[in-house]
C-alpha cells in the first residue's frame, strides 16, 4: 500500500516537474535557441524525491512549498547571485533601485547558509550601529540564518520603519559572536554626494546607482561650480570622484556616470555570455544610458570631459562602480587610487514570471573596453592607497568575490582564491566608529588630492597581482 502510494506521489511530481519546467523554463527560452532534450532521468530522479517527500514527510508540505524551495535551490546553486525572488521579493527590489525601502541599510550575499554584508550603506540603521563589511549575520532575532535563503533572510530584516531587530554577526578576529540591536528606518538612500574641497577640487561621491544617479552627477557638478566661483574662482581645479563602499547598482546608470566624464561614444563596458542577448557593448550614448523622457546629461558642464581626474575605490566598491572605475582607467581619463576592488563582474538579468515573482539569474560577464574581466578579480588601483599610512582598518578582513563559495571565474581563467588585499594584516584595531569618507581626517582623499595637485603620493606597500589561472590547469 505504502509502495503504490509513493508510486502515485512519484507521477504526480512528474506531472507537477514537467509542467513547471515548460511553463517556466522553456518558455523562457524559447525565443532565444531551440531548447535542449529534457533530462528525461534526471527528472525521474527528481520526481521520486518528490514523491518520497510528499508519502513519507513527519508533517504535510503543501505542493507550492517544494516547488519554490526547489525552484530556489535550483538558482541559488548556480553562483551567489542567481536566486528566485517571490512576489514580496520581486516589489522590494524594484523598490530599493528606486532609492527608498524600509529596512537596515545592508548590501547583502549569501557565503555557506549564512548573510556576509557586502557593505553597509551609509547613513543607514546599519552603518550608524556599528555593522561593517566582512560581517556574517548569523541571526536574525532569535532566528538562525543557516537554512534560509537570501529573499527569506532579506525579508526578515526589512520591516516596518521604527520596529526593532537584534542582528548576531561573527565577525573575524572577534572571538565570540557580537550583538547589536537596531532600529529600522525608512531608507532613503542619497545616491550622489557632493561639495567643494578647500584645494578648489570637485569632491562627487556615489553610495550606490539608481536611476536618478547621472542626472544627480550633474546637478553636482553644477553645483559646485556656483560654488567655486563664489569663492572667487572659475572652474574647479580637478575632479575626485569617490567610488568607496559603494555595491553597485543599476547597469544603465553605470554607464550613464561614465559617459558624463568621457567623449560622446566612447566604449565604457562590454558583456558576454552563452546567449546572443547577454553579447552587448555599451556606449556614452543616451540609447545604452537613458532610461524615459529626456536625456540625463542635458546641462553637463564641458569641463566634467577635460578636468584632471582621480577615483577613489576599495574592497567595497563592487559591480556598477568597477564599471565606471575600469572604463575610466582603460581610457586613461582617470587615475584609479585606493585598493583592490570586490571583483563582482557579473550580469544578472531579472526575468519575471506570470505569477508576479521572477528569477534572478545570471546571464553574463562584464569586460573593461579593453577587454579586462571584473569578475573575482576586480579593478587594481594605479595607486595603492590604504585607509591609514599604517595600512587598512575596516577593509583588512574584507570578504570579496573571490571568497565567495561557488563564485564563477572570470572568462579568461579563474583567479586564486582570495586574491587581492582581502585579509591583509593592518598595524591598529578598527576605530570605534567608521570613517566619515571626504572628511578632514580622509587619508585617501587627501591623498587623491596631491596626486592631483603634483605633490608626493603617500603609497603602501601593494600586494603582488594575482595572475588568473589558465583554463586548461
Amino acid at each position: 500500500m505504502q509502495t503504490n502510494k509513493l508510486s502515485i506521489a512519484a507521477w504526480i511530481g512528474t506531472g507537477v516537474i514537467g509542467g513547471l519546467l515548460i511553463s517556466l523554463g522553456i518558455n523562457a527560452v524559447a525565443q532565444r535557441q531551440a531548447p535542449a532534450p529534457l533530462p528525461i532521468d534526471d527528472l525521474r530522479r527528481f520526481a521520486e524525491v518528490y514523491g518520497a517527500i510528499k508519502g513519507n514527510y513527519v508533517e504535510d508540505v503543501e505542493d507550492s512549498v517544494l516547488i519554490k524551495e526547489a525552484v530556489s535551490g535550483m538558482l541559488s546553486g548556480l553562483d551567489p547571485h542567481s536566486s528566485f525572488l517571490d512576489a514580496s521579493a520581486f516589489k522590494e527590489l524594484q523598490e530599493g533601485t528606486q532609492g527608498e525601502f524600509g529596512g537596515l541599510g545592508i548590501e547583502v550575499g549569501m557565503e555557506d547558509g549564512f548573510v556576509r554584508v557586502v557593505a553597509p550603506i551609509e547613513d543607514t540603521p546599519a552603518q550608524r550601529a556599528g555593522i561593517r563589511t566582512g560581517d556574517l549575520i548569523i541571526k536574525i532575532d532569535d532566528k538562525a540564518v543557516k537554512g534560509l535563503d537570501l529573499s527569506q533572510a532579506v525579508k526578515l530584516m526589512r520591516g516596518k520603519p521604527n520596529t526593532d531587530i537584534r542582528l548576531t554577526v561573527s565577525r573575524k578576529g572577534s572571538p565570540t559572536p557580537l550583538e547589536f540591536r537596531l532600529t529600522r528606518a525608512v531608507i532613503k538612500v542619497q545616491s550622489v554626494k557632493s561639495k567643494r574641497l578647500e584645494s578648489g577640487h570637485a569632491y562627487i561621491r556615489i553610495t550606490q546607482f539608481q536611476e536618478q544617479t547621472t542626472r544627480d552627477v550633474v546637478r553636482a557638478l553644477n553645483k559646485i561650480l556656483v560654488e567655486e566661483k563664489s569663492a572667487g574662482g572659475s572652474l574647479p581645479r580637478g575632479i575626485v570622484l569617490d567610488l568607496r563602499n559603494d555595491p553597485g547598482g543599476l547597469l544603465n546608470a553605470a554607464v550613464g556616470v561614465s559617459a558624463a566624464f568621457l567623449p560622446e561614444g566612447t566604449l565604457v563596458v562590454k558583456t558576454d555570455g552563452r546567449i546572443p542577448d547577454a553579447k552587448r557593448e555599451f556606449f556614452a550614448s543616451a540609447l545604452d544610458y537613458q532610461r524615459g523622457p529626456g536625456d540625463a546629461l542635458d546641462g553637463l558642464p564641458e569641463w566634467a570631459r577635460s578636468l584632471p581626474m582621480v577615483v577613489i575605490v576599495n574592497g567595497g566598491s563592487a559591480s556598477a562602480s568597477e564599471i565606471v572605475a575600469g572604463a575610466l582607467q582603460d581610457h586613461g581619463r582617470a587615475q584609479i587610487l585606493g585598493t583592490q576592488t570586490f571583483g563582482k563582474g557579473s550580469v544578472q538579468t531579472i526575468l519575471p514570471l506570470s505569477t508576479n515573482a521572477a528569477i534572478k539569474l545570471t546571464t553574463a560577464l562584464y569586460y573593461t573596453p579593453k577587454g579586462r574581466s571584473i569578475q573575482a578579480t576586480g579593478i587594481r588601483p594605479d595607486h595603492w592607497v590604504e585607509e591609514t599610512p599604517q595600512g587598512d582598518l575596516s577593509d583588512r578582513f574584507r570578504i570579496r568575490e573571490a571568497d565567495l563559495a561557488g563564485h564563477l571565474g572570470n572568462g579568461n581563467g579563474a583567479p586564486e582564491k582570495g586574491s587581492g588585499d582581502a585579509g591583509r594584516k593592518a598595524a591598529a584595531e578598527p576605530p570605534p566608529k567608521p570613517l566619515e569618507f571626504g572628511s578632514a581626517e580622509d587619508h585617501q582623499l587627501r591623498q587623491a588630492i596631491n596626486l592631483l595637485t603634483g605633490k608626493p603620493v603617500q603609497l603602501n606597500e601593494a600586494p603582488p597581482e594575482t595572475k588568473p589561472k589558465k583554463a586548461a590547469e
